[in-house]
């Protein structure tokens, strides 16, 4: 089925690799598909949770979150050049280092993140703006949100880009002069100043944040013809990451020193600092962010799911399941309306504790594997400990020792309470460094033959070559 450059057409298919007849595209596009999903209030939220949750004051909040955004905006470029060449979605890269059924372990941990958590997330903020600009009840915004999100991501990836393009220049303008007037009354010279626990905690979450789109990364690149420009591709995408998150967190870190509204809604609170006109605009792109942000949680997540070896005879399986993420998300959305915050400051860290792991091991193996065309991504029979054993390690001694959650509090930052909450660090030190170490299998017979189990997109590059 020729799906090419189509918009209103349902992409067809699942994972499998693009055909060079429905490659099309340029680097440049990947600049708004990243800023888009950002430009919203969850990414402000983490800002004014650095401040007021943390103890950071601005400047050392502005330090951490800098710091937090620019380590996951690089990974995420690294991991987008891939995509052109091989023309699958990132998860189904990770059957290289993970082997084909140890890649269940991160492609269900992603599937949860993007199509229940980030989903339900993006969600909660987009009904609460649509709430305080329209006072309808938050029970109907958040259904409103929720069905355009679930239409773009069943149309699929060419509806997603375009969504995300036009979406791009409303939210930039409106968001552009919404920093300038907070930044004008901020007054960040008066915050107090925290410790180091609390700028741990802010770079972590800002990571796990920016670094939650790492596992989405190819799943955008894929569609790009083969002799696209690896650099092109990573500079795009990791600008594009870097300038929307970080910006926007220090627009929320500086919302916070104005103080202000005490209203149980936090993107009234944060709204009551513009003139009404700024307000109404800003409430209608938080609503429009949301969306832009969720139509990849789904589709991506989608795509993660089919990762895991499911098997569904339909020609339209990655739309149906989108749909149905988009149930899921909306369910938790609605269950996680009364503590919003609080379930978000968790989740955020959450996120961080198994991404770290799991880049530690996909950046070690594609070092290992710089260069080489042929991957082992669709013989069942490909096994790869190295890559679940050394995540999972990564994951339970870094958790296990470091994590500092309110429900559990990990004997090192027990002891040294100023140590903050490193656990995607450690997790990714450890796990980097047992996949190193660990020995790892041949290739399978057949994979060093130029062609053989190379996708598509591949071969193409090998012809171009």
């Amino acid at each position: 089925m020729t799906y090419g450059e189509k918009l209103v057409k349902v992409e067809p298919g699942g994972i499998e690799p693009v055909a060079p007849a429905d490659k099309h595209g340029r680097p440049r596009q990947l600049f708004w598909t990243w800023t888009s999903p950002n430009l919203e209030f969850a990414t402000i939220f983490l800002g004014v949770l650095a401040v007021s949750a943390f103890g950071l004051s601005f400047w050392q909040a502005a330090a951490a979150l800098t710091l937090g955004n620019l380590l996951g905006a690089i990974a995420h470029g690294v991991l987008s050049a891939r995509g052109p060449v091989h023309g699958v979605p990132q998860m189904v890269l990770g059957r290289a280092a993970f082997g084909y059924w140890g890649n269940v372990l991160p492609a269900t941990l992603m599937s949860v993140m993007a199509g229940a958590g980030w989903f339900a997330v993006n969600s909660v903020s987009g009904a609460f703006a649509l709430n305080s600009l329209t006072g309808l009840p938050v029970l109907l915004c958040l259904i409103l949100v929720v069905g355009l999100q679930i239409l773009i991501a069943f149309f699929g990836h060419n509806l997603v880009q375009a969504f995300e393009r036009y979406a791009f220049p409303v939210l930039a303008v409106v968001f552009t002069i919404t920093a300038v007037v907070i930044f004008a009354k901020a007054q960040p010279t008066q915050s107090t100043g925290g410790n180091l626990g609390g700028f741990l905690l802010a770079a972590s979450a800002a990571f796990g944040y920016t670094a939650g789109w790492n596992p989405y990364a190819a799943d955008y690149t894929r569609y790009l013809p083969a002799n696209t420009s690896r650099r092109a591709v990573g500079w795009s995408a990791g600008s594009g990451l870097f300038l929307a998150t970080t910006v926007l967190m220090l627009v929320g870190a500086a919302s916070v020193t104005i103080g202000g509204s005490t209203s149980n809604n936090p993107t009234t609170v944060f709204t009551s600092h513009l003139p009404g006109w700024l307000a109404a605009l800003t409430l209608l792109c938080i609503a429009l962010g949301a969306v832009a942000a969720n139509v990849l949680n789904v589709y991506s997540a989608a795509l993660a799911f089919l990762t895991l070896g499911v098997k569904l005879p339909l020609a339209w399986r990655r739309a149906v399941v989108a749909a149905g993420f988009g149930v899921v998300g909306f369910i938790l959305a609605w269950l996680g309306l009364s503590d919003a915050g609080h379930a978000y400051e968790s989740f955020l860290l959450v996120i961080a504790y198994w991404v770290g792991p799991w880049l530690g091991v996909t950046l070690v193996d594609m070092h290992i594997r710089r260069g080489q065309q042929q991957l082992p991504l669709s013989d069942t029979s490909y096994r790869n400990w190295a890559g679940p054993v050394a995540m999972l390690a990564g994951m339970i001694v870094s958790i296990g020792l470091f994590a500092n959650q309110s429900r559990y509090v990990g004997p090192v930052p027990e002891a040294v309470p100023w140590i903050g909450d490193i656990t995607f660090l450690v997790g990714f030190a450890i796990a980097a460094v047992i996949y190193a170490v660990w020995p790892k299998p041949a290739m399978p017979s057949g994979h060093g033959k130029p062609g053989t189990d190379a996708t598509p997109a591949a071969q193409q590059a090998q012809e171009t070559t």
